[in-house]
């Protein structure tokens, strides 16, 4: 393995998201390199300053319902009496259907509201700050999406279904192979004026996507959120993902969106 192959996965290396044998692969292309082990040295500082952001705490009211629950767990049985058949044998699975109710109010006081969401929304705001923040950001710099897509081919899973050329208005600076929560992504670099915007392409299957209110943009319905000052897509076409992030105000992200998902 060449820099050429290992520089588009050292940031899922250092994220430890490679299988085994690929992240072996890695391992051993970077003692003799020196120029990968400072680049994956950065990611590894990356990921301890992202790990560091404050998360948002759960609700009150559902942590106070959370304590009163297993409080009511908790407290001594009353004297045991005898108990009709059907009773005896609809109590265990009561009290599995109890545990269960627990787990998953568990699971909602230490993930906020709308947890799917939100894990797809922090993934893509800390993959648009790997990009930003790295020094080699695209592998292949655009001469046009016709030769950024071709650029993909055997190294990804899938094809990228993405048309936009770019424009005046919104240039396409280049492409390169990324990660998005366990799955490789195609990974689409464009500008606008001073401002980068990332946008992140993957298979779509197994994530907790938005199900709250959606804005049509273009053909398609799309989630609006913003996260840590950044203006965050997210939106599903025909078994892919796609996440576009930016510093930009919303409307002139929509727009973008917009000549992206143009037929």
């Amino acid at each position: 393995m060449d820099c050429r192959d290992a520089r588009p996965l050292l940031a899922a290396y250092a994220g430890d998201k490679l299988e085994p044998v690929r992240a072996a692969e890695i391992s051993a292309h970077l003692q003799g390199c020196a120029d990968c082990r400072r680049l994956t040295a950065e990611e590894d500082a990356l990921n301890v300053a992202l790990s560091q952001l404050p998360r948002p705490r759960a609700p009150a009211r559902l942590t106070a319902r959370l304590e009163g629950l297993v409080a009511a767990r908790e407290q001594p049985a009353p004297p045991r009496r005898e108990r009709p058949r059907l009773a005896v044998w609809l109590a265990p699975f009561a009290s599995a259907c109890l545990a269960a109710a627990l787990v998953v109010v568990a699971m909602r006081v230490t993930t906020p509201a709308g947890a799917g969401a939100g894990a797809l929304v922090n993934e893509a705001v800390n993959d648009h700050l790997r990009v930003v923040t790295s020094t080699h950001p695209v592998e292949i710099e655009s001469g046009g999406i016709h030769q950024v897509k071709p650029w993909f081919t055997g190294r990804l899973e899938f094809a990228p279904r993405v048309t936009f050329s770019g424009d005046d208005d919104f240039p396409l600076v280049g492409g390169s192979v990324g990660y998005f929560v366990d799955r490789k992504a195609a990974l689409f670099q464009f500008k606008r004026r001073l401002h980068a915007i990332t946008l992140l392409v993957f298979p779509a299957g197994g994530l907790g996507w938005p199900s709250g209110a959606t804005t049509h943009v273009g053909r398609l319905d799309v989630s609006e959120t913003v996260s840590r000052g950044f203006s965050v897509l997210l939106w599903r076409d025909d078994g892919l993902g796609y996440a576009l992030v930016s510093d930009l105000n919303m409307r002139e992200l929509e727009t973008l969106a917009g000549k992206i998902n143009e037929p």
